[in-house]
C-alpha cells in the first residue's frame, strides 16, 4: 500500500511538471498579450503606408506620360515647357524648404540641416542640375516620335545606362543576374517596339530611339554624380541637399526662357497657354521625385520594380481610351520582358 501511495504522488508531481511545461512559451500576463496586440497594429500601419506609397508611385509614374502627351493642342504645346520645368523646379524646392521648417521646428538647426553652407559643397550641384535641365526638356520633344506607352518602355533604358556608369564612375560591382537583366531589357524595349502593320519594323523611328538613348545618358549620368555628392557627406540632411540642386535647376531653367521663350513670354504672358492638364502635369513631375524618396524611406527597391511594371501597362491601357493606342500582342510581350528584367536588376543589387 505504502508503494502505491508513493507511486501516485510521483505521477502527481511528474503530471504538474508537465502542466508547467506546456505552459511555458504562451503569454502568461496582460501586459504580454498588450505588447503583441501593439506589435500587430505596428505592422498593419506599416503595411498600409507602404501600399499607399505603392499606390502613390504608381499612379505617378503612369500618368507622367499621359499628362504630357495631353497637354498638347494639336500636336504642339501652346505654353512653354520652359516655364513648366521652371515651376516644377520652384514647386520642388518649395517643398524641401516647407519639409526643413518642420525639421528645425522640432529638432532646431544644427550643422547637418542648416541651408548655410560652403562654395566647396554648393559649387558640385550645377553640373546635375545642367544634365536633369536637358533631359527634363528632352522629355517633352520625344513625344514627337514616340507614344506614351512607348515613353514608358524606352525610359527604363537608364537602368543599362546607371548600372554601367555606377561600374565605371563608382567602381561599384556588377553582379552576372544584372547584366543578364541589361541584355533581357534591351530586347523587351525592341520586342514592344515592333511594327508588324507596317513597313517599318520598327515603331518609333531613328530620331525617337536617339533621343531615348540621350535620356538614359544623361539621366544615368546626373544620378550617379548626384548619389555621390549625397554619400559623400552622408550626414547632410537630403532636403538641404535637394534644396541647393533645384536652386540651381531654377536658375539653369531662367536661362533656358530667357534663350528659348523670353519673345513669347514677354509677348504672350509666363503662362500663357496653361490649362488644367498642364497644371496636374507640373504637380506629377514636382510629387514624383517626393513618391521615389518615400520608397527609399518607407518602402523598398521591389515596390520600385512592381511600380513600374505595373505603370507600364496601366499607361497602355489608358492609352488606348484616350489616345486609340493599339495594344499589341509585341508590345504586350516586350512589357512582360521589360519587367522581368527590372526585376532581375533589383534582384542581383540585393544579392552583390
Amino acid at each position: 500500500m505504502e508503494y502505491r501511495k508513493i507511486k501516485g504522488e510521483a505521477e502527481d508531481r511528474d503530471a504538474v511538471v508537465e502542466d508547467v511545461e506546456n505552459l511555458r512559451g504562451k503569454p502568461l500576463s496582460i501586459s504580454d498579450n498588450l505588447a503583441t496586440i501593439g506589435e500587430s497594429r505596428i505592422d498593419r500601419a506599416k503595411w498600409k503606408r507602404k501600399s499607399v506609397v505603392t499606390l502613390a508611385l504608381t499612379v505617378l509614374t503612369s500618368s507622367q506620360a499621359i499628362l504630357i502627351v495631353w497637354s498638347k493642342r494639336a500636336g504642339k504645346y501652346e505654353y512653354s515647357v520652359t516655364t513648366a520645368n521652371f515651376l516644377v523646379e520652384t514647386l520642388k524646392c518649395a517643398i524641401s524648404l516647407i519639409v526643413l521648417g518642420k525639421i528645425w521646428r522640432t529638432e532646431g538647426v544644427t550643422d547637418d540641416n542648416r541651408l548655410t553652407t560652403t562654395l566647396d559643397e554648393v559649387i558640385v550641384y550645377p553640373i546635375p542640375a545642367a544634365l536633369y535641365l536637358v533631359k527634363n526638356l528632352l522629355q517633352y520633344y520625344i513625344f514627337a516620335y514616340v507614344d506614351a506607352p512607348g515613353y514608358q518602355i524606352l525610359k527604363n533604358l537608364n537602368i543599362i545606362s546607371t548600372g554601367i556608369l555606377y561600374r565605371i564612375i563608382l567602381k561599384k560591382r556588377l553582379s552576372e543576374i544584372q547584366w543578364a537583366a541589361f541584355i533581357l531589357l534591351c530586347a523587351g524595349c525592341t520586342t514592344a517596339q515592333l511594327n508588324t502593320n507596317s513597313d517599318r519594323v520598327l515603331q518609333t523611328p531613328f530620331q525617337g530611339w536617339v533621343m531615348a538613348i540621350v535620356m538614359a545618358l544623361l539621366s544615368g549620368f546626373a544620378g550617379v554624380y548626384t548619389e555621390a555628392i549625397m554619400k559623400k557627406r552622408p550626414s547632410r540632411n537630403i532636403n538641404v541637399q535637394n534644396f541647393w540642386l533645384y536652386i540651381f535647376g531654377m536658375a539653369f531653367n531662367a536661362v533656358a526662357i530667357l534663350i528659348q521663350d523670353f519673345d513669347a513670354v514677354m509677348n504672350k504672358g509666363f503662362f500663357h497657354g496653361y490649362s488644367l492638364i498642364t497644371v496636374l502635369m507640373i504637380l506629377n513631375h514636382a510629387l514624383s521625385g517626393i513618391a521615389v524618396s518615400m520608397v527609399m524611406k518607407y518602402a523598398d527597391n521591389i515596390v520600385k520594380v512592381y511600380s513600374t511594371s505595373v505603370a507600364m501597362l496601366l499607361t497602355a491601357v489608358v492609352s488606348v481610351f484616350l489616345f486609340g493606342f493599339h495594344l499589341s500582342l509585341a508590345f504586350f510581350l516586350g512589357t512582360i520582358v521589360v519587367s522581368v528584367a527590372i526585376y532581375l536588376h533589383s534582384a542581383g543589387k540585393m544579392q552583390r
